[in-house]
């Protein structure tokens, strides 16, 4: 099991390192642009992605604390909105992303107890949040540390894989 979390902590830490640098290949005129009426601009979908990490920092850190992974979400859309993303520099909105974000949440997820991370919890609001399990399903924090990896690469990819 100690090799699998490595092997995942790796791939996270080569994903934020990567799409820095893949990132930061795209301008500050392209990042304003969005690619389709009504979507986000790639600024706002790193701004939602500050986002996504602000909120799952503080849920990594509380879920060590109880029996649950009950957590409260957030209107998405209208975090992006009033943040103004669109008008923050692009190499300093993905170096908020990386550094002050991403790269911490990574050494937090590393200092997750196994016993603590693979933890069977059956109360849980990821069916609400996630969208990826039912609500009488056992989770665990592994499961929902993975799944904000996966959710990062994807948001990642419709920046830089147009």
């Amino acid at each position: 099991m100690i090799k699998q979390m490595q092997s995942f902590l790796d791939d996270f830490r080569k994903t934020i390192e990567t799409a820095e640098n893949r990132l930061l290949s795209i301008s500050e005129h392209q990042s304003q642009i969005s690619r389709a009426e009504g979507k986000w601009s790639p600024k706002e979908i790193i701004g939602h992605l500050i986002d996504s990490a602000a909120n799952n920092h503080l849920r990594l850190v509380r879920a060590q604390f109880n029996d649950e992974l009950a957590f409260s979400g957030y209107e998405q859309k209208d975090w992006v909105r009033v943040q103004g993303y669109n008008q923050e520099p692009w190499h300093q909105l993905v170096q908020l992303w990386k550094t002050h974000y991403n790269m911490h949440l990574l050494h937090v997820i590393s200092l997750v107890p196994e016993p603590t991370r693979i933890k069977p919890r059956s109360t849980h609001s990821l069916d609400q949040l996630a969208k990826t399990v039912s609500k009488g399903d056992f989770v665990t924090l592994d499961y929902f540390m993975r799944d904000y990896v996966a959710h990062l690469k994807n948001h990642v990819a419709q920046i830089t894989d147009p």
